[in-house]
């Protein structure tokens, strides 16, 4: 079967959130974020976005099943966390769109949805006026103890996509992991950002 990808924008984002919401928490149970998810919680994060009008939600289908999403909208809207960096470093959120997390499972991987995925929101942010995109993304060390054998890590995917590490703009998230034993740990992220006009 083909995959197809579609997207989706504003209110009209809330016809995926159930989807979106059951690929985030299986998706991210992987390295490196170790997330051990809810519905609840999940949803709750995502229904942010139905009140964003230029938010939107970039879908990979096969056969008529979800099976990747990934989220974007203007950094302006996004949570105060994702902000405060921005403003930490005398950058202004409201020129900046924030591309949020991308998931995909792991049979439909390496078959360009990734591309696309970032294609579609850079396209919607250029026509919303943007010419900064960012995104960011947990690290963890090298000897992690979950890290899987061979692990490889996208980061040679967003060098070529034009982002650059900053490694001065970082939040702090908490979250519960599958090795915390049911406990929240706050995990650092990253941003990666974008100049669409470079």
């Amino acid at each position: 079967m083909e995959l197809s990808i579609r997207s989706r924008v504003g209110r009209d984002v809330k016809e995926d959130l159930e989807s979106a919401a059951e690929l985030r928490i299986a998706v991210f149970r992987e390295f490196p974020y170790l997330y051990e998810g809810d519905r609840v919680a999940e949803l709750g994060y995502l229904a942010a976005y139905v009140d964003v009008p230029a938010a939107i939600f970039v879908i990979a289908e096969v056969g008529g099943r979800a099976v990747g999403v990934s989220t974007g909208l203007p950094l302006a809207d996004a949570d105060e966390a994702f902000r405060a960096p921005f403003v930490a470093a005398g950058l202004e959120p409201a020129e900046w769109f924030y591309c949020g997390e991308s998931v995909l499972e792991v049979a439909w991987r390496g078959r360009g949805a990734g591309h696309r995925f970032f294609d579609l929101r850079e396209a919607h942010a250029r026509a919303l006026g943007f010419r900064q995109v960012c995104f960011c993304a947990v690290e963890r060390a090298s000897d992690h103890p979950l890290r899987p054998a061979g692990y490889r890590g996208n980061e040679a995917f967003w060098s070529k996509r034009g982002y650059r590490r900053r490694p001065e703009l970082r939040a702090s998230f908490a979250w519960r992991q599958v090795d915390s034993g049911g406990l929240e740990v706050v995990n650092e992220l990253v941003f990666w950002c974008r100049d669409l006009e470079a």
